[in-house]
């Protein structure tokens, strides 16, 4: 790393240049004694093919994220094009994020919501602090079945939900 001193980087320019990269949206749900829980998430990728790891990033202030660290264990649900409401109730603090939610349990018991696009259950591998989030690392245990991803993904770009349109379509 070097030693040398930088400028300040504005915190509303950084979003903005960011908020270039187009993301998907996620939903990290866990389930404790209390019952289901989960938010929204945009910083979600793959890590690792063998041994199959992927992760995500929330917040230090998160006050679910700690009830999911507790039981070791969570589901990423990659939300559908058609899924904007959910991200933006599973955004909200201090509500009922699970209000009208159909979903049922992973066979670890973690919340997987109905008409996602895909969704993983993993295991919590490594945790590590970056910053003002916590870059969260988890082993895959349990994934969708191939018939599940039937639809397109929630994207986020520019401040706003996106869609996909099939106009040029390039295989890699």
């Amino acid at each position: 790393m070097s030693s040398e001193t930088h400028p300040a980087i504005d915190a509303r320019a950084l979003r903005d240049t960011l908020g270039h990269y187009a993301s998907g949206v996620t939903v990290i749900s866990g389930h404790d004694a209390d019952g289901p829980i989960g938010f929204t998430c945009q910083s979600f990728y793959s890590v690792s093919i063998d041994p199959p790891l992927v992760s995500f990033s929330v917040m230090t202030s998160s006050t679910t994220y700690p009830r999911i660290r507790e039981t070791g264990s969570f589901a990423v649900n990659v939300l559908a094009h058609h899924q904007h409401d959910l991200s933006s109730q599973f955004a909200q603090r201090g509500t009922d994020k699970w209000a009208g939610v159909d979903w049922h349990h992973s066979a670890a018991g973690n919340p997987v919501i109905h008409d996602t696009l895909m969704w993983l259950d993993c295991e919590i591998w490594a945790e590590h602090e970056a910053g003002d989030h916590l870059v969260i690392i988890g082993r895959v245990r349990e994934l969708s079945p191939p018939e599940w991803h039937r639809s397109e993904p929630l994207l986020f770009f520019k401040g706003a939900y996106r869609h996909l349109r099939e106009t040029n379509v390039i295989a890699i």
